[in-house]
């Protein structure tokens, strides 16, 4: 979507969305998805927690380069039943080329629970 055709918002609306960098500790399969996707558990930090999520990133991440990274989440938005599972957090990423997810990602270590500004 073009700047022309999203909407505007001001800025207190982007602070209303809590996006926090977290750590995955636990990435498995998830058959069941409609779409090809991973269920995440992801340590937000002692102010958060650990959060669980359903990305459909199986075409660029495996499950093994997955466990230990870091990843961003939007942290408030209200938990999401996706076939038997509940998503309590959005794992952010972006199209790669062909338009399959690329998680967004810090190049460098940081602490985790750090919120996006």
């Amino acid at each position: 979507m073009d700047q022309a055709h999203s909407p505007t918002i001001t800025f207190d609306d982007f602070l209303k969305v809590d996006i926090r960098v977290g750590r995955i500790v636990a990435a498995e399969p998830f058959p069941q998805a409609r779409k090809p996707a991973f269920k995440l558990t992801i340590d937000f930090g002692p102010e958060i927690g650990t959060k669980r999520s359903s990305a459909q990133i199986t075409v660029n991440h495996t499950i093994e380069e997955l466990v230990g990274s870091l990843v961003l989440g939007v942290v408030n938005f209200p938990p999401r039943q996706i076939g038997p599972f509940i998503s309590e957090v959005l794992t952010l990423g972006v199209p790669d080329a062909n338009g399959d997810v690329m998680l967004i990602r810090p190049d460098k270590e940081v602490p985790v629970g750090g919120r996006l500004y």
